[in-house]
């Protein structure tokens, strides 16, 4: 034992003596004797007590002694329990920080299993998507696929029709021949090849691909070439195709052959298709008074009125003292102007005299006349004057006889101008337009309906297309490109684009626009869809703009342009499936030609839609410089234009010189031949341009050999303008006149699309018109600028960089020119303007400015400039939202200052325009409520009966239609119907988009047979008001051709003559003038009669024209006496099988059936089947619709048992060649199912019914509904709905 300091301490490892192992310490207590020593020192320290004895003071220390012992055992025992506890608690520790290691290293191993099923699931997802794509990309090459065997399906079917064709006509040919007594003898009979007879006759026109010279009947070549497909329900024979645009006339298929007939219309003078109304002053000393004070009080409201429409106007005269100087000029104005004012009283000069001859004895019918005579009761006409009225006599003049002050006379002269601008040259028929923004607007929208559209564009394209086409180029060789062009139009498809490539200048726009001159005179019944581009960042090579165009154009040839969509993404996503839906409508052929496609903006990713198999009867044809030309669309067919030969060369040279009277000698000639041989020197524009150079030179210099010298020295296009404007510029007679052609040109440059004559005179107020006019004259003669649109243009894209070249001007340094302003009236021009030069200036806060503009943005948004107002917002960095909130405030400011109720109508058109706005924007929740407030202010301002009211609702209607709210749609659609109905009339425009918008309406609720009605209903409507208004172009164009054909037919009687008189007929016919029309079919047919006899199968023509006459007339009973006339000639003049010959079965049998003579249309429909399918064979389409022709008589004379198999028959045909689900299917199913509910079998009629709606509802909603196409004959197919219609009385 030894003292507790032995003891050993916790946690000490205790040795076993006995050689075991060492354990852990545990503490046990000890009790120890206390030594003597230490008692007695206790009794030594302890006080002394008297009195006390020894023993008693030993037990106290004794006590004390044990309670100390007792504590201290106590504090031992208190002491090892605790320790022993934390020993317990550690060895607790250690077991936990165990079992957190462990479950550390789960959660570890946990956390890698999740990341490896999250890369598991990732690429799960991955491979998803990746198969989707796969799915998507096979669906897309399923559909090419499908298209691609359907071209070949159809080609290898117009081959079968081409032979099938050319047997026919090889026998009817046969069959002539025999008739005339001609022996034709067989080579297998003969021993020598001396036997055989080749006969060739005169033919008429036909319509091919290749579009050949005219000719009768299709040629054995014809076997290889392209032939109208044979889709959709239109399959009846059209005459169109076989002897031209004016043979047969019938509302049925000529209602929508305008455009064909202004196709082979011959070219017109420029006033016509212009887009600015020029007027021609012509005046003397004494009547200056008059002049001056129409110029300056009168002429601004009619610039204000034409601008308005879209138009330019401009007074155009030369003063008496300096005519003399500006002879070409004066020349050159009058063949542009519009309109011509003569103010006479007493006496003439000899420049009136000069102009009054080129205005109206050479040409009595180019312009209009507005003949002002000044007359006092003191003065009667004088000798020269008379002399002068007798010579001008035969011109389509208006009188004003006044003898009052100058004042008056001004203001009748404003008033026959105003009466003959509106109705004449723009064709508003007597409307009265106000100048006002709400009417104008108003009539410029009525033809496009909900698509926006701007007729300046189109104008644009007509111009482009007019003035190339007026170029000379049978000097450059065009003749074998254009036999390529067709050869390769005529390739079996499927065909890619074809591809005209050259170098800049190479003459590809004028090649294609000759081609297409020829293409529209030889195949009338081809549909043409030209684009030309021009500048790049200019209007015309705006992608979207040029894909809605085309689609608009395309629309718009089948009566309805409604349904298309404003957004700009889905207007080029939906062009290909419109083009694809359209063309197996067609019966014809399309072709579209975009020229310069590589100037438009990012061609490549929007013109996608090329690359893609195109339908059977589409070509497409584009032309690109060769050096811009990308690299995936070189691998298209191509027709590359060569440098021009050395021949060629001398005879563009020549024709220049033999224009101007001028004879070059032989050692110029040579010169000029030897410089042109390189492949920068020998373009067409080179040449042009050096010999228009050359021929100025002769006539200001008399040696002209330095001068040669400095061209010869220019060897390439750039640097002969730069040479051509500097001799310009020095040829000027004063500093004054350089400056301002200096000026011209650089605004030209500066400019979006251009500047106007009427901009550059009021820019520059000291420049005089004369002045100005010469100088443009010059620079056109130059072929630097040209007038198109009524804007002065470059003529071509070299010509761009002439400022920068020649004055040293950077063309910064022109955008930072003033603006045009927006104080007064806000035009297109100001519209087009005034954002881009902003946006070239990189001036973001002016041109949110200018945005912000209410009347900017609604002139851009209404003319169909949408993407462009977008692309504008984009660059200040406005989204949708907060462009819609800036246009709300906006709107509030200027409606605080509305007061007058002609305010209020700009303010009520202003909010229908940003609801439209929003509405194309995909807000349509934003949009109700600018079209509300526009709905409100035109209620209180005008009159709830107002035409403007109709137009909100039908707004508002199209808003809660994208809701699928289409109750609320369809109340708001007949409120704006009957409102239009009461304005209008039932016929009108208005009238027709009412109709359109309900029968979509019903037709997204399955509503099919309401739909139908309205949409015939509507169709009828746009075909009769389908000549634009509003357009020089349109309908007086028809009336100049009729006038010119009238000339040619008052020489003698011949085949020629007649044919002409019969043109006329359908002209005058077209024009809703029957009366005419009849007076020249019948002297077409009595002239036929005398020449070629009266069983001719031309008398037949016009027989037939002269039925169609009195049809459209209700007069049914000639009319019948005429058809069966004329079927009887050609029954035994044509082949049994003939197309001339089913032309007239069809519409006699159509009136037999209109007049309830069904017995006699039956044996009519007979023999129209049987042509078909001798023609056809017995399982082509077209065979089955003749079947079902046949099957409705039989059933409207309940004969049932022989119906039933024909349109069983018919419904085979129509399943195997068209598919199950195709429309003519469901139609047949439908006439099936009436069948057997009049046989008393309604099981299989509710059947039958049911799967005919399933193949309704399948069906794609085209926006012309089921509208007959341009050449298709609605009466060809019939439906059980219904008895046939009774005749009616003539009203």
């Amino acid at each position: 034992m030894g003292t507790a300091s032995s003891m050993v301490s916790p946690g000490e490892v205790i040795e076993d003596g006995y050689g075991g192992e060492g354990g852990e310490a545990c503490e046990i207590p000890v009790e120890v004797k206390p030594k003597a020593r230490l008692l007695r020192s206790s009794f030594r320290r302890g006080p002394r007590v008297i009195g006390a004895s020894f023993k008693s003071t030993g037990s106290v220390d004794l006590e004390y002694a044990a309670e100390y012992e007792r504590l201290r055992k106590e504090y031992e025992i208190f002491r090892v329990s605790k320790n022993n506890e934390i020993t317990s608690m550690q060895k607790k520790e250690a077991k936990l920080d165990e079992e957190n290691k462990r479950l550390r290293a789960e959660l570890q191993a946990l956390q890698k299993t999740y990341q490896k099923i999250l890369r598991e699931k990732e690429s799960a997802l991955e491979a998803k998507y990746q198969a989707m794509e796969r799915a998507a990309t096979f669906e897309h090459d399923r559909d090419k696929v499908k298209r691609q065997f359907k071209i070949f399906r159809e080609t290898k079917e117009k081959e079968i029709q081409d032979l099938l064709r050319a047997k026919r006509d090889l026998e009817a040919k046969l069959q002539q021949l025999q008739a005339q007594g001609i022996q034709v003898y067989d080579p297998n009979d003969s021993d020598s090849d001396d036997n055989q007879t080749t006969v060739t006759g005169k033919s008429t026109q036909c319509d091919y691909w290749t579009g050949g010279v005219l000719g009768s009947e299709p040629s054995m070549g014809s076997m290889m070439q392209l032939q109208q497909t044979f889709r959709g329900p239109e399959f009846a024979h059209s005459l169109i195709d076989v002897e031209g645009p004016f043979a047969n006339v019938s509302r049925d298929d000529w209602d929508a052959a305008v455009a064909s007939l202004l196709q082979v219309s011959p070219h017109v003078p420029q006033a016509l298709w212009s887009n600015t109304v020029r007027c021609y002053l012509i005046f003397t000393q004494e009547t200056k008074a008059e002049m001056d004070i129409f110029v300056k009080k009168h002429s601004s409201l009619l610039r204000r009125m034409c601008e308005g429409l879209g138009h330019f106007y401009l007074n155009v005269c030369f003063p008496e003292e300096n005519a003399a100087s500006y002879a070409l000029e004066r020349k050159q104005e009058i063949e542009r102007s519009s309109v011509c004012v003569l103010l006479l009283k007493s006496s003439v000069t000899s420049s009136v005299v000069e102009d009054c001859e080129e205005a109206f004895v050479k040409n009595p019918d180019g312009h209009p006349l507005v003949l002002y005579l000044r007359t006092e009761e003191d003065h009667n006409l004088t000798g020269s004057v008379r002399q002068l009225l007798e010579r001008i006599n035969a011109a389509d003049k208006a009188v004003v006889d006044h003898g009052g002050s100058a004042e008056e006379g001004a203001e009748l002269i404003y008033a026959q101008l105003e009466k003959i601008i509106k109705q004449e040259l723009l064709g508003l028929e007597g409307a009265d337009v106000d100048s006002k923004d709400s009417g104008i607007d108003e009539g410029r929208e009525e033809d496009s309906g909900d698509v926006l559209w701007d007729l300046h564009d189109e104008q644009e394209q007509i111009e482009s297309y007019q003035q190339a086409c007026s170029s000379t180029t049978s000097q450059l060789g065009f003749q074998k490109y254009i036999d390529r062009l067709n050869d390769m139009i005529a390739a079996p498809p499927p065909t890619p684009p074809l591809l005209v490539s050259g170098g800049p200048g190479s003459g590809k726009s004028l090649l294609l626009s000759k081609w297409i001159e020829l293409q529209q005179k030889q195949t009338p019944n081809t549909l043409f869809l030209y684009h030309f581009v021009g500048r790049p960042l200019s209007t015309s090579s705006e992608p979207v703009l040029i894909i809605k165009r085309l689609t608009v154009k395309l629309l718009q040839h089948f009566w309805s342009i409604s349904g298309l969509s404003m957004e700009p993404s889905k207007i080029l996503e939906e062009f290909p499936r419109w083009l694809e839906r359209l063309s197996a409508r067609h019966q014809g052929n399309i072709i579209i030609i975009i020229d310069s496609i590589d100037q438009i903006q990012q061609a490549e990713r929007h013109m996608k839609w090329l690359i893609d198999p195109l339908p059977v009867n589409v070509r497409v044809v584009v032309s690109v410089n060769v050096e811009t030309c990308p690299q995936a669309w070189r691998l298209w067919p191509t027709l590359h234009l060569d440098p021009l030969s050395p021949r060629e060369v001398r005879s563009v040279v020549n024709a220049e010189c033999h224009s101007s009277e001028l004879k070059l000698t032989k050692d110029q000639e040579k010169k000029l031949e030897r410089h042109c041989r390189s492949a920068s020197t020998c373009n067409a524009l080179y040449v042009t341009l050096l010999a228009k150079i050359v021929t100025r030179l002769s006539r200001r210099y008399r040696k002209i050999s330095d001068h040669l010298e400095q061209c010869l020295q220019c060897q390439d296009t750039m640097s002969l303008y730069r040479l051509v404007l500097k001799m310009t510029l020095k040829s000027l007679s004063t500093d004054r006149e350089r400056h301002i052609m200096r000026e011209i040109l650089c605004l030209v440059c500066a400019s979006h699309n251009g500047v106007s004559e009427s901009e550059v005179l009021d820019l520059f107020p000291e420049v005089e018109l004369p002045v100005l006019s010469s100088l443009l004259y010059r620079l056109n003669r130059l072929c630097i600028v040209t007038l198109r649109c009524g804007l002065i243009r470059f003529q071509h894209l070299q010509v761009k960089k002439l400022p920068n070249l020649v004055f040293m001007v950077h063309i910064d340094d022109q955008k930072k020119r003033p603006h045009p302003s927006t104080q007064d009236l806000v035009t297109w021009r100001v519209a087009d303007e005034l954002p881009w030069l902003l946006q070239q200036q990189e001036d973001k806060t002016k041109l949110q400015l200018s945005l912000l503009n209410l009347f900017v943005s609604q002139n851009l948004y209404k003319r169909g400039h949408f993407s462009e107002l977008l692309a504008y917002w984009q660059y200040v960095g406005k989204d949708k939202s907060s462009m819609a909130s800036e246009y709300f405030d906006s709107l509030k400011q200027y409606e605080k200052s509305c007061e007058s109720e002609d305010s209020m109508t700009k303010l009520a058109n202003l909010y229908e325009t940003l609801g439209r706005f929003l509405k194309d924007l995909g807000l349509p929740s934003q949009a109700v409520a600018p079209l509300q407030r526009s709905l409100e202010i035109r209620e209180t301002a005008l009159d709830p009966d107002h035409p403007s009211v109709a137009r909100s609702l039908h707004q508002l209607a199209g808003v809660y239609v994208q809701w699928k709210k289409y109750g609320n749609a369809e109340q708001l659609y007949k409120q704006a119907l009957e409102i239009s109905e009461n304005a209008y009339g039932a016929e009108h425009a208005s009238v027709a988009r009412e109709l359109e918008s309900l029968a979509m309406l019903y037709q997204k609720q399955n509503k099919y047979e309401q739909a139908e009605k309205l949409r015939k209903r509507s169709v009828r409507i746009r075909q009769k008001t389908a000549r634009q208004k509003g357009h020089m172009y349109g309908f007086t164009l028809l009336r100049r051709r009729a006038l010119q054909l009238e000339e040619l037919t008052l020489g003698k009687d011949s085949a020629d003559c007649a044919r002409t008189l019969n043109e006329l007929g359908v002209l005058y016919y077209l024009q809703n003038n029957l009366d005419a029309a009849k007076v020249f079919l019948t002297r077409s047919l009595e002239m036929r009669q005398r020449v070629l006899g009266p069983e001719h199968p031309d008398c037949a023509q016009s027989l037939n024209n002269l039925a169609a006459l009195h049809t459209e007339r209700r007069e049914y009973e000639t009319a019948e006496d005429l058809y069966e006339r004329a079927l009887d000639i050609r029954k035994r003049a044509l082949s049994p099988d003939h197309p001339s010959l089913a032309y007239t079965l069809k519409h006699l049998a159509m009136l037999y059936k209109r007049r309830g003579k069904l017995e006699k249309a039956v044996p009519l429909y007979e023999l129209s089947l049987d042509i078909r399918e001798k023609s056809f064979g017995p399982k082509h389409p077209s065979v089955a619709t003749a079947l079902v022709n046949l099957a409705v008589i039989y059933c409207q004379l309940k004969k049932h048992g022989e119906a039933l198999p024909l349109y069983e028959r018919a419904l085979k045909v129509y399943e195997d060649s068209l598919g199950r689900s195709h429309p003519r299917v469901g139609e047949t199913l439908k006439n099936l199912a009436v069948l057997s509910y009049e046989e008393g079998d309604f099981e299989k009629a509710a059947e039958l019914y049911k799967r005919a709606m399933e193949i309704k509802e399948a069906e794609p909603s085209l926006v012309c509904g089921n509208a007959p196409s341009r050449h298709s004959s609605s009466g060809d197919t019939f439906s059980l709905r219904g008895p046939a219609p009774l005749p009616h009385a003539p009203r």
